[in-house]
């Protein structure tokens, strides 16, 4: 059995590696949903900072909602624990505590993807260049992705850092999804109203879902369609109910490899039940937000469980 500091590393190496990345998504949404704008902007960009949940922590810094502004925040500042620079940095530091526990690949892509960052990240941001930095912040997560899941064995030091992993797509995918709606529509009563389709392409772009939405559905973007993609689509690799497929792989490993079954598996087994039975018709009758914020507190709950039924600390 692993010790609990080495689950712990592994865990949250897999979740900084992902926030840096859901970081970049985000600031590429604002960005997309700002340029269909002539007036002001501000309400994008603060769409953004309340999904990354970092809000309060920008307005204690800055006053002005712009592109400069917020990207600098998100992105580069070090005073922002879960900025790109920030989650890198973190994931790196739990890598090379771990680093007996990893392949040389995987180590290696991590610790080149922080001198990339350090590189590309040095300065502050030119709007012009945000564009292909945010590529390149993906590309590099993905990279390393790439090295994980091609040269890791899948036994518990893989299912540990799948958990990571997962539950903080869960919650990314969740808030996004969240904001948006309650940001962008004219009011929260919003079945039958409308977007402009570019707006809904973006929402989809976030979490990379606008190609595989369109095979879907044929590009009818309508606000229940994505709501169901984007929660109940098993296929979707940034789903609610896919993140939850994944967690549930892992956590039911961990109970064959040891043995035994704790409460986390019982509150994961109670969400992924509920995502389960759900139809998107019974989510818009409980209320969207609802639903959601629901979820964002269990998914929280969960991995405070796997932390302390694995004995993180």
């Amino acid at each position: 059995m692993l010790l609990g500091r080495t689950a712990n590393g592994l865990y949250w190496m897999g979740r900084y590696i992902e926030r840096a990345e859901n970081m970049a998504r985000l600031v590429d949404t604002g960005l997309r949903l700002a340029l269909t704008h002539t007036e002001s902007s501000s309400d994008e960009w603060i769409s953004v900072l309340t999904s990354a949940g970092a809000l309060d922590a920008f307005r204690e810094r800055h006053t002005e909602f712009t592109a400069d502004t917020v990207a600098d925040f998100l992105l580069r500042d070090t005073a922002n624990s879960s900025s790109v620079v920030s989650s890198l940095d973190a994931a790196r530091t739990n890598a090379r505590m771990v680093r007996t526990a990893l392949t040389r690949e995987t180590w290696e892509s991590i610790n080149e993807a922080w001198m990339a960052f350090k590189r590309m990240l040095a300065t502050p941001i030119d709007q012009r260049e945000l564009p292909r930095l945010l590529d390149a912040i993906k590309r590099e997560t993905a990279l390393i992705r790439g090295a994980f899941h091609g040269t890791m064995l899948r036994n518990e030091i893989f299912d540990f850092t799948q958990l990571g992993i997962f539950i903080e797509r869960a919650d990314s995918t969740a808030r996004i999804l969240d904001v948006k709606y309650y940001v962008l529509l004219p009011s929260v009563a919003w079945v039958g109203s409308s977007l402009d389709n570019y707006q809904w392409e973006s929402i989809l772009r976030s979490v990379s879902a606008h190609r595989s939405y369109r095979w879907v559905y044929e590009a009818d973007y309508r606000p229940e369609n994505i709501a169901e993609f984007m929660i109940l689509s098993r296929r979707m690799p940034r789903s609610l109910a896919f993140s939850y497929r994944m967690i549930g792989d892992s956590l039911g490993f961990l109970a064959d490899e040891y043995g035994k079954r704790h409460e986390c598996h019982d509150l994961f087994e109670e969400t992924a039940q509920k995502l389960q039975r759900s139809t998107i018709k019974d989510v818009l009758n409980e209320g969207l937000h609802e639903f959601l914020r629901d979820f964002i507190v269990r998914n929280n709950a969960l991995g405070n469980d796997i932390a302390r039924d694995y004995r993180f600390f």
